[in-house]
């Protein structure tokens, strides 16, 4: 009985080794060096779907940008143009949040080397030169009176008449044009704000 029970005895002892050392195998690299995880492949598949849903959003956007735009103009309206859609809110300014009027302006002009004002009246009576309403070039910002006695409402300028704006509550962002007798007869000035620069060093490189 004894040669049988130390058998038995080292059986029992090594069992849990093997099993041990099994589970070890299996937490090793492969040969390449990574171990896959599936909690980790799912959400980077979903990471890849995002990353290609994006330039989908933009290409199908691009067409609303004028060929005429600049390399800034086209970057501000590009910005305006992928938020179409999101709700108007009071104050917001980000695609998550919603935007209000000047709030879209800000958002667009992001990248921009200066940093506009917060309000729509301060943004008309801030910096860059008044534009003449037949001379307006995509990226402009184009300002409106609403049931105000001061401008209360900027939009930004796309080019054929057309501009992009957050409207009012219950609106989302949205392109208008002020070819509509409304728009028209609020219309109270145009401003430059983006630098001259950007044309004049394309014509010396022409």
């Amino acid at each position: 009985m004894r040669p049988f029970f130390k058998t038995w005895l080292t059986i029992c002892l090594l069992l849990p080794l093997a099993a041990h050392a099994t589970n070890r195998e299996q937490r090793l690299p492969n040969v390449n060096g990574y171990t896959p995880k599936s909690h980790v492949s799912a959400p980077s598949s979903k990471n890849k779907q995002t990353v290609k849903r994006s330039p989908q959003l933009s290409s199908a956007n691009r067409k609303l940008i004028p060929p005429m735009a600049t390399k800034e103009s086209s970057n501000v309206l590009s910005r305006a143009v992928n938020v179409l859609g999101t709700p108007y809110r009071w104050g917001g300014s980000s695609p998550s949040k919603g935007f209000d009027c000047s709030g879209l302006v800000k958002y667009a002009f992001n990248d921009a080397t200066f940093d506009l004002p917060r309000t729509s009246n301060a943004m008309a009576s801030g910096h860059g030169e008044k534009v003449d309403r037949n001379d307006l070039k995509p990226g402009d910002l184009i300002f409106f009176k609403l049931k105000s006695r001061r401008v209360n409402h900027v939009a930004i300028y796309l080019g054929n008449d057309r501009f992009i704006h957050a409207p009012r509550r219950g609106k989302s962002v949205s392109i208008d044009t002020l070819k509509k007798p409304y728009w028209e007869s609020h219309y109270v000035v145009a401003k430059r704000v983006l630098p001259k620069e950007q044309n004049a060093l394309r014509v010396v490189q022409r």
